[in-house]
């Protein structure tokens, strides 16, 4: 049977694979057997962060032939107290009782400039990943608990070469198309929304309409969607257990203590790995009182929503090494976002 098996790494730099190259060295870590990688970088997380296809990049070296097939998805910006890291996903093989966290990897085709943050980036995306639903033998959506995807954003280059009018012709809100078409497309897959909900949907700008499962990131390092899976299997054994909360706004701290408890942290297993989305709330109020993170021209609204939510998931859970993703578009409700959590058995 396959088991999962994860290492977060702190990172001094989005080059640096010290980290990685130790556990190598010391044989806690199996290159060949790595299907993803997910990073924060220290980056701005904006159209022109390239410590993101820097630290790729790095990765892709110190792993040289063992980098093929390995999805690698980079996510900047660790704004506040947030820590650079990188977190390995391995499959290794073993005998032992089920269910356990399995994963599931896919990479989509390339899309067209033209087609981003249309229908067309919807199908693709979910078409990718119903793809990396069935290899990771989870054999429904219901046994889903996270979706990332890295999808990509326009360039003036882009932009300028397209062959047909695209979407949008401002870079930075690329971004957010990429991101929340990417969204819908998980919706899709795991049956959240329905076909037609997914073609009429007015992208970026339809707040009701949104995954509780989705992570989406938008780089300017490919034109495609890297996707990584992470639900329970029976098919699948080890000590790794994940489950998922959604915050229904940037202080809801309930609903992923809720999630924690489920999975034992504390008791029975440890908490190993966090990922969460943050958004700043379109109505400028959380529970009522203004918040001032859409008025401020110095710095975009999405990094001081990394920052919030990863101070309150740190107050929470006793550690600031955390993924936290700005720009939450049609994941979760606004202002709010999906959580995914990983533990390990003790």
């Amino acid at each position: 049977m396959p088991r999962a098996r994860i290492h977060r790494i702190p990172t001094s730099s989005p080059d640096d694979t010290s980290g990685l190259r130790a556990l190598i060295n010391a044989g806690d870590l199996d290159p060949s057997k790595l299907i993803a990688i997910i990073g924060k970088t220290e980056g701005n997380g904006c159209v022109n962060d390239f410590t993101r296809a820097f630290a790729v990049s790095a990765l892709t070296q110190a792993l040289g032939e063992d980098s093929t097939g390995v999805s690698m998805v980079m996510s900047g910006g660790t704004e506040g107290g947030l820590s650079p890291h990188i977190v390995t996903f391995e499959v290794l093989a073993d005998t032992g009782p089920g269910p356990a966290m399995a994963i599931g990897t896919g990479l989509s085709r390339d899309l067209e400039a033209h087609e981003l943050g249309t229908f067309a980036q919807i199908d693709c995306v979910a078409e990718t990943v119903t793809a990396a639903v069935k290899s990771a033998d989870l054999t429904g959506a219901a046994d889903v608990h996270f979706v990332q995807v890295k999808c990509p954003l326009l360039t003036a280059d882009r932009i300028a070469a397209s062959r047909a009018p695209v979407a949008t012709p401002d870079t930075l809100k690329s971004m957010g198309l990429s991101r929340g078409a990417s969204a819908l497309g998980v919706a899709l897959a795991l049956g959240e929304i329905d076909l037609a909900t997914a073609k009429a949907a007015k992208i970026g700008s339809d707040p009701d309409i949104w995954s509780g499962r989705a992570s989406t990131s938008a780089g300017i390092e490919l034109m495609g969607h890297e996707i990584v899976v992470l639900g329970m299997s029976d098919s699948w054994t080890g000590p790794l257990r994940v489950d998922h909360a959604v915050m229904t706004d940037a202080i809801d701290i309930a609903s992923v203590a809720q999630a924690l408890a489920r999975l034992g942290v504390g008791e029975t297993t440890r908490l190993r790995v966090v990922f969460a989305k943050a958004e700043a709330s379109s109505s400028g109020l959380i529970r009522g009182q203004r918040h001032t993170m859409l008025d401020d021209s110095d710095i975009a609204s999405t990094r001081h929503a990394r920052a919030f939510v990863g101070g309150v998931l740190a107050g929470l859970t006793g550690s600031s090494d955390l993924y936290v993703s700005g720009g939450a578009e049609h994941q979760g409700p606004d202002g709010g976002g999906p959580t995914a959590l990983i533990a390990e058995q003790i």
